[in-house]
C-alpha cells in the first residue's frame, strides 16, 4: 500500500480517503510513502489542531475544520495533511464544510498538497465522490502479523513461543488488526506464560463478535453426524483438500461454496457446521439481518467489513443463514429503502463472482421465491442443492443418530417402525420427538421406548403438512435448477406430501 500511496502523491492527487480501523498502521504507511517522494506530513484533529508530525509541534491553532481547510491554500508545496476522524464531520451533510473541502482540494492541486482522510468507514457526500480517491486497507496478512509477533519476541524477556509453532500462532491471529493481535499476544503471555494459539483464537472470537455482524462458531459436527444427504456429502468430501498447498500446486480452482435450499429443519444448518469440520477450517456465521444500518453508506460498509474479515481469516467457511431475509425485495429497493438493499446485494454478487481468497460460502434459504434470480445462476456458487424431507432410509439413519446422541442404545428401539411412522418428518422434528419422549418417560420414572415414541409421532403434526403447498413448490422449482442432496432413485421410494394428504 505504501507504494500505491506514493504513486498517488507523485501523480498530484489532492484527495485520498484511507478506510481502516487501524489509524496507527495507516499513518505509518502514509509516512513511509511521503518519505519516499519527499513530502512533509502534517496531521489535524478537532482536539489538537494542525501539527507537524515530524516533531509533534502544533503549527497552527486551527481546531475548527473550516479554518483548517482555509489554511490549506497557504501550506508549503509537497505536503500531506492527515485528517483524523474527518469522516464524522461529513456525516452531518454540512454544505459549508463540503464547499470548503472542495475548494481546499482545488487549492491542493495547484500547490501539490494532498488531503488524506483516515476513517473506519466511508462517508462521502455525492458532490465529493469524484473529488476523492478511496483506498480500503485490508486487515494485516500473515507477514504483517509476523512482524508484530517478532517485535514482541525481541522486546520480551519471557518465553514467547514455548512449544507453540509460529505458523499456528499466526493462523490463530488472522482476522485481527495489528493492535488487536499485539494485545492478544500479550494477554496470552500473561495467562499462559507464552503465546498460545488457543488464547489467540478465543480473543479473536470475542473481537469478531463485537460488531454483531460475524461470529466464529465452534463446532464438532461432522458429516457422519448427519443422517442421509449422501450426494452432498460425497461432493464435499471431494473438496476437503481444496485449501491445502497441494491444491495450489495442482492449480485447482478455489471453491466458491454452495447454496442449500429446502424446508426448515431439513439439516441445512447442520451442513454448514459439518462443512467447516470436513474442510478443517474455521466457521464464520454472518448475521445478514444486521448488515443494514440507518446511516448513508453504512450497510454497504458493514458488508465490506464483514467480507474483509472473512478474507483475512481465510481459508474459512462463511455461513449465511436464511439468505432470502437479507436480499428479498431487491427489485423494489429503490422505492422502499432508497436502493440500499439493491446496492448491498450488488456488492455481495460482485464479491462472489470475483473473489480469489479461500472463503467457502455456505448459504441456506427456505424460500427460493424470495431470492433474486441473479444469485442462483452458475458462477456465484459452485452448486445449488435442494435438501428435501428425509426419505425412509434417511429417517432410519437419523433415528439411529438421535438415539445415540441422547445416550441410549438404538438396538433397544424398533427404528424401522419409527422411520415408517415419521414419514414427512424433518430431522429436527425427529430430534424434538425423542426429546419429548425423554421428558414424558422421566416424569414417569422409566426409560423411553418405541411405543411411547409411536404414540407421540401419531399426535404430532409435522411442518410438511402445514407447508404442503410451499414444499411442493420448492420441489417443482428444484427440477432442473438444483441438485438433490439425496439420490433421486431413493426419493422415489418415499411418500410424497400429496399422497400423504390424499390418504
Amino acid at each position: 500500500m505504501k507504494d500505491r500511496i506514493a504513486s498517488y502523491l507523485r501523480a498530484g492527487y489532492s484527495g485520498l480517503y484511507l478506510v481502516s480501523h487501524e489509524e496507527q498502521r495507516v499513518e505509518a504507511e502514509v509516512l513511509a510513502a511521503a518519505k519516499k517522494v519527499n513530502f512533509t506530513v502534517w496531521a489535524w484533529s478537532l482536539c489538537s489542531g494542525l501539527l507537524d508530525v515530524a516533531n509533534g509541534k502544533v503549527v497552527a491553532e486551527k481546531e475548527e475544520p473550516i479554518a483548517m481547510l482555509e489554511h490549506v491554500g497557504t501550506m508549503p508545496e509537497k505536503s500531506v495533511v492527515l485528517l483524523r476522524d474527518f469522516h464524522t464531520l461529513l456525516d452531518d451533510r454540512n454544505p459549508v464544510l463540503s464547499r470548503k473541502l472542495r475548494e481546499a482540494l482545488q487549492a491542493g492541486k495547484t500547490r501539490n498538497v494532498a488531503l488524506v482522510i483516515v476513517g473506519c468507514r466511508i462517508v462521502l457526500p455525492p458532490e465529493l465522490e469524484k473529488e476523492i480517491t478511496v483506498l480500503e486497507f485490508k486487515l494485516p496478512d500473515r507477514a504483517q502479523l509476523g512482524e508484530v509477533l517478532d517485535a514482541l519476541c525481541t522486546a520480551s524477556t519471557l518465553p514467547v513461543l514455548a512449544g507453540a509453532p509460529r505458523d499456528e500462532v499466526l493462523d490463530a491471529a488472522r482476522g485481527l488488526t495489528t493492535v488487536e493481535a499485539e494485545a492478544a499476544f500479550a494477554l496470552s503471555q500473561i495467562e499462559m506464560g507464552s503465546i498460545h494459539p488457543d488464547v489467540i483464537s478465543r480473543e479473536k472470537a470475542a473481537t469478531v463478535k463485537k460488531n454483531g455482524l460475524l461470529e466464529i462458531v465452534e463446532t464438532n459436527m461432522s458429516l457422519d453426524d448427519i443422517g442421509g444427504l449422501d450426494e452432498i456429502k460425497s461432493w464435499l468430501l471431494k473438496r476437503r483438500r481444496a485449501f491445502g498447498p497441494e491444491a495450489v500446486k495442482y492449480k485447482l480452482p478455489t471453491p466458491k461454496g454452495f447454496l442449500a435450499l429446502g424446508p426448515p429443519g431439513s439439516g441445512k444448518s447442520l451442513l454448514a457446521k459439518a462443512t467447516a469440520k470436513s474442510l478443517n477450517v474455521p466457521l464464520l456465521k454472518l448475521d445478514a439481518g444486521k448488515l443494514f444500518g440507518s446511516l448513508v453508506g453504512q450497510s454497504e460498509g458493514n458488508l465490506r467489513a464483514a467480507l474483509a474479515t472473512a478474507e483475512a481469516v481465510s481459508p474459512c467457511v462463511l455461513w449465511i443463514d436464511e439468505l432470502e431475509k437479507a436480499f428479498s425485495g431487491t427489485k423494489s429497493s429503490g422505492s422502499t429503502d432508497g436502493g440500499t438493499t439493491a446496492r448491498v446485494f450488488g456488492t455481495f454478487l460482485q464479491w462472489m463472482q470475483e473473489k480469489k481468497t479461500a472463503v467457502f460460502v455456505v448459504a441456506t434459504a427456505n424460500d427460493v421465491s424470495a431470492l433474486p434470480p441473479e444469485l442462483l445462476r452458475k458462477g456465484r456458487f459452485d452448486e445449488n442443492w435442494f435438501v428435501d424431507l428425509p426419505n425412509e432410509k434417511e429417517r432410519l439413519e437419523i433415528w439411529n443418530l438421535k438415539v445415540k446422541q441422547f445416550g441410549r442404545d438404538p438396538a433397544k428401539f424398533d427404528l424401522t417402525a419409527l422411520a415408517k411412522a415419521t414419514a414427512e418428518f424433518t430431522g429436527a422434528e425427529i430430534e424434538s420427538l425423542f426429546s419429548d419422549a425423554m421428558f414424558s418417560a422421566f416424569d414417569e420414572n422409566k426409560e423411553p421406548d418405541s411405543l411411547l415414541l409411536m404414540q407421540l409421532a401419531n399426535q404430532a403434526v409435522p411442518l410438511s403438512r402445514m407447508m404442503a403447498t410451499e414444499i411442493k413448490g420448492l420441489r417443482d422449482w428444484s427440477e432442473g435448477k438444483a441438485r438433490r442432496a439425496t439420490p433421486v432413485e431413493e426419493k422415489k421410494k418415499g411418500r410424497s406430501i400429496i399422497q400423504h394428504q390424499n390418504n
